[in-house]
């Protein structure tokens, strides 16, 4: 489903930072794979340019069989929004929106119709436990609860790929447990999932880590 051949990424701010360093790397379908790696390791570079939000030098990201280079922005959004769902540590909720609008919004981006959309909205957050906190505002959430809305928001599209860039970090020890149970349900639905992490614990719970140090898989 992903496939990297000997992909590079050289930041040239100042001084160039050559971020990865031929990286070869293939996830299958339905797979749960995390990244691991020290601050400056590369991992968020290596998951944005998965997640088509940044480009890449020379080699070749291949995603579903279509090679992902030199995209348009508009072809980019267009692959994103069929393919990919994100999920930040930081939950990237509107604050003026609430849990229910939060979750619909990839669904206006697809033309689907207001009221369309917040019913289908409702329904993930049910499935997410959350249907009584649908007309809450993001400042009226726990981070568990937000953390929810945002795997809701993740999902609603019907990706085949979720990123999942630090999903616990900013979340104590049960809450993390909670939503890496939401996360091992839906893989086990068969979407493949790709966590960044720095912590073992929650790496241990994926079928595979990954592990890179200074822009290479050890």
């Amino acid at each position: 489903m992903i496939v990297l051949e000997n992909v590079n990424k050289t930041y040239n701010n100042g001084a160039p930072l050559h971020v990865l360093k031929g990286i070869d790397l293939t996830i299958e379908k339905g797979d749960f794979v995390s990244i691991m790696g020290s601050s400056g390791s590369g991992k968020s570079t290596l998951l944005n340019i998965l997640g088509i939000l940044d480009n890449y030098d020379t080699g070749d990201y291949w995603l579903n069989g279509k090679l992902i280079k030199n995209l348009s922005e508009t072809k980019s959004a267009e692959y994103r929004n069929k393919m990919i769902g994100f999920i930040f540590q930081s939950f990237n909720l509107i604050s003026f929106k609430n849990a229910m609008e939060n979750v619909a919004l990839p669904l206006y981006y697809q033309n689907i119709p207001r009221k369309k959309r917040n019913a289908i909205a409702l329904e993930y957050l049910e499935r997410l436990g959350l249907k009584d906190w649908a007309t809450h505002l993001p400042n009226q959430l726990s981070g568990g609860q937000k953390q929810r809305v945002a795997i809701a928001r993740a999902l609603i599209s019907q990706p085949q790929i979720i990123l999942a860039d630090e999903p616990t970090g900013a979340l104590d020890s049960v809450t993390s447990e909670e939503v890496m149970n939401i996360l091992r349900e839906v893989n086990g639905q068969g979407m493949t999932m790709i966590l960044v992490t720095h912590e073992p614990e929650i790496a241990a719970q994926t079928q595979r880590i990954i592990r890179l140090k200074d822009g290479v898989i050890e």
